[in-house]
């Protein structure tokens, strides 16, 4: 059975991709799919910052397009990119962890299909995308490999891995590539096949945009208290392997900690709209004072400028808490 590799990174992720792929031989055995967070308007470039003239193929995919040996798959900006049997797929679906494309998803889906021959890899990154997914592919019987951390230049990803799943490997990235190329060229010895989980499968159809009520979403885990920071909704509160993930009746799926970042943009976001209307309001009482001084010279000028005051004050007040957090940050 051909070997399947899945790779993940984020941060730091173009520089270490590049270095691997320098190293990849061009007539590499096995396909290579890879997921780099970026933004939804990132230009299609990444696959011409990859090739090596004397490697392997780097190339964006189409939907439908057959998977094959010897060539490197690389999501486009905002899609997902999920594999099936001999088949790429490209899709839409709801945001994972902040992102689209994510790692999890692929990693999901390279479990559900190729099982004991699926390779996961975890490199240089920030949070805990690929974790969960990396976890899928070790429980499904494949290798899971992660970038040494002291090796990464952003060390977040393969931690967070590392102490979630029981990984087969942790290599420096210098040894990533012969480490690979032993293992898709190893026989695959005593693999039997996994029964695929309710769960995985209902996630990977979300991950295809396929519409989640109808799929059973709300009986993959039990109501949290929490809301989803981009729609609002009921999150769901899912336990897999003494860890907990998140996923709302949209689809939009979090790690705890991706949640937790997404939160702490918009308590940040919301004390700087409340630290701008302070701002508004006092520049509005104050031209309004000094209107009401030069035509009425009565008390109301004076009460405006008691209310002044007191939003300079308010205002300045969330200014030294933003900073406060930015240095706790750091």
């Amino acid at each position: 059975m051909t070997r399947l590799v899945v790779i993940g990174a984020s941060a730091g992720g173009i520089e270490t991709l590049r270095a691997l792929f320098r190293d990849l031989p061009a007539n590499f055995p096995a396909p290579v799919c890879i997921v780099l967070h970026m933004a939804p308007e990132s230009p299609d470039i990444l696959p011409s910052i990859l090739m090596n003239p004397d490697g392997l193929p780097v190339l964006h995919p189409r939907d439908g397009q057959p998977l094959r040996a010897g060539a490197a798959y690389v999501a486009p900006p905002d899609h997902h990119l999920l594999v099936e049997p001999g088949v790429l797929r490209l899709s839409r679906g709801p945001r994972e962890n902040r992102f689209r494309p994510a790692i999890d998803p692929l990693f999901r889906s390279a479990a559900q299909s190729f099982g004991p021959a699926s390779v996961g890899v975890v490199l240089s990154g920030n949070l805990d995308d690929g974790a969960a997914g990396l976890w899928t592919i070790k429980q499904m019987g494949g290798v899971a490999i992660v970038q040494d951390p002291a090796d990464a230049l952003f060390p977040s990803m393969p931690t967070h891995a590392a102490r979630r799943v029981d990984v087969d490997y942790s290599v420096p990235l210098a040894e990533m590539a012969a480490l690979l190329t032993r293992i898709v060229t190893s026989p695959l010895q005593g693999a039997e096949g996994v029964a695929v989980p309710d769960q995985l499968g209902v996630e990977l159809r979300i991950a295809k945009n396929d519409h989640p009520g109808p799929l059973g979403v709300e009986v993959l885990a039990d109501p949290s208290p929490y809301t989803c920071p981009e729609c609002h909704g009921v999150l769901l509160q899912l336990k897999e392997g003494g860890h907990i993930r998140f996923r709302c009746h949209i689809g939009h799926a979090y790690t705890v900690d991706s949640l937790l970042a997404d939160i702490t943009e918009g308590i940040e976001e919301a004390m700087g709209v409340a630290v701008r209307a302070l701002e508004e309001g006092g520049l509005f009482m104050a031209q309004m004072a000094a209107h009401f001084h030069a035509s009425h010279g009565d008390g109301y000028g004076q009460r405006l400028a008691t209310a002044i005051g007191q939003a300079r004050r308010h205002a300045d007040a969330i200014r030294s808490l933003l900073r406060e957090r930015e240095w706790q940050s750091d």
